[in-house]
Parts: structure tokens; C-alpha cells; sequence
């Protein structure tokens, strides 16, 4: 899709938010491969701050030895993106707290935004010498206060087809756990050629996954 802008492309799959599923273990979309995996990352209100800020600025792919490029979205498309929404355990809506009473979009410690449903990025991915492009697009953000996490899908151009998503949870005895779900498959006869090497590339990058955000705390 040469000469199209980043966040005009379409995400490369159908099952759009199917990393939520609770059977997607057993019942993956067809021809997908899924993944699960689930870490401690640490302890503590200070460690759930930490991560989740991390988290909703892309630092888990920065931490893990990705590039990311943001794209820059038109006003108007923006301004569409739904906002993220939880629940309590009563069923109560809870206001997220990534953006404020206006809806705008509030800032991590390093000034990054949020990112929110809708963003799409290219992450850069070193090989060697090369960076392989891999452009994402959020799809949906889950923001409650024990609760946080997003998911993004891929776009064409991407090596794999398919959606990823990482959640944290803060438990009632104050673990900090990292939920890590995936279902992908190459995206072209290419990338089907070099399947094995995606694997690889697949496996080394969840273990920095997770261990991006059990990293020392900033003083």
C-alpha cells in the first residue's frame, strides 16, 4: 500500500479485539497461532505507577530495543477514537484515568501522551544492521484503576498478521502482574519463508517483554 498514509491503512485481520477472548488458548481466529504468558513484574503501588505509565507510552517496546515512530493523525480522526472505559466489580462505569474531564489526553512523566484507541505507530525492529518496519494500530485500551492495558493490530507492511495485547494487573495483596496475549501468522509468502526466524524473533522479544517493566525504578 505504497503512497498511503500510515493511519489511512487498514489493520490486516479480522478478528479485532479477539486478544480478549477467554477461550483464545483453545479457539484461536483460523490459521492464527496464539500465545499466552503471564509475569510478576513487581510489588507495590510505586511498581504499579511505574509500569503502567510504561506501558501506556509505548516503553515496553522502547524498553525491549524497538524504535517507535508515532504517526501523525489528522484532528478529525482523532477526535472520533472512542474513549476507554472500565468497569468495578459492580458493574459500574469508572472514568479511565488517562485522559481528563475534557477528554483530552493526559501526559506520562516524560511528556509522551498516553497512547489511546486508534494511535498507530511503526515500530522499528533492529536486525542486524536493518530495522524492520512493523506498523500497529491500537485497536482497544483497558484503563481501571487495578486494571490497565491495550492491544494493537497489525497493519499491511507489518512481517506478521494479527493482533498482540499486554495487560497489567495490580492484585489485592500488591503484585504487579503482566499478561502477555497473541495471535499471529505471517502476513506474505516472504514472511511464510522465513517463518521459523519470526518465531525466534517472536520468542526473544516477549522475554524482553517481560522483563521491560521489572527494570530498577527511576530514583
Amino acid at each position: 500500500m505504497s503512497g498511503v498514509e500510515l493511519w489511512q491503512r487498514p489493520v490486516s485481520y479480522g478478528a479485532v479485539g479477539a486478544t480478549q477472548a477467554a477461550d483464545l488458548m483453545q479457539y484461536p481466529p483460523s490459521g492464527f497461532r496464539p500465545i499466552e504468558r503471564r509475569v510478576r513484574v513487581g510489588h507495590g503501588d510505586e511498581r504499579w505507577d511505574y509500569a503502567w505509565n510504561q506501558l501506556f507510552t509505548w516503553g515496553i517496546q522502547r524498553l525491549s530495543g524497538m524504535l517507535v515512530e508515532l504517526s501523525d493523525t489528522p484532528g478529525e480522526v482523532t477526535e472520533l477514537t472512542y474513549i476507554p472505559v472500565g468497569f468495578d466489580s459492580a458493574g459500574t462505569p469508572v472514568a479511565p484515568a488517562t485522559v481528563d474531564s475534557s477528554g483530552e489526553a493526559l501526559y506520562g512523566p516524560d511528556g509522551t501522551a498516553f497512547l489511546r484507541p486508534g494511535d498507530t505507530a511503526n515500530l522499528l525492529i533492529p536486525f542486524g544492521p536493518f530495522h524492520v518496519g512493523s506498523p500497529v494500530r491500537v485497536v482497544y485500551v483497558v484503563d481501571t484503576p487495578v486494571r490497565k492495558g491495550f492491544a494493537y493490530g497489525t497493519l499491511p507492511g507489518h512481517p506478521e498478521s494479527g493482533e498482540e495485547a499486554w495487560m497489567l494487573d495490580h492484585s489485592d495483596d500488591g503484585s504487579v502482574w503482566l499478561t502477555i496475549r497473541a495471535f499471529s501468522r505471517p502476513s506474505t509468502l516472504r514472511w511464510w519463508m522465513v517463518y521459523p526466524v519470526l518465531r525466534i524473533v517472536q520468542w526473544v522479544y516477549t522475554r524482553r517483554y517481560e522483563r521491560a517493566l521489572a527494570g530498577p525504578l527511576p530514583a
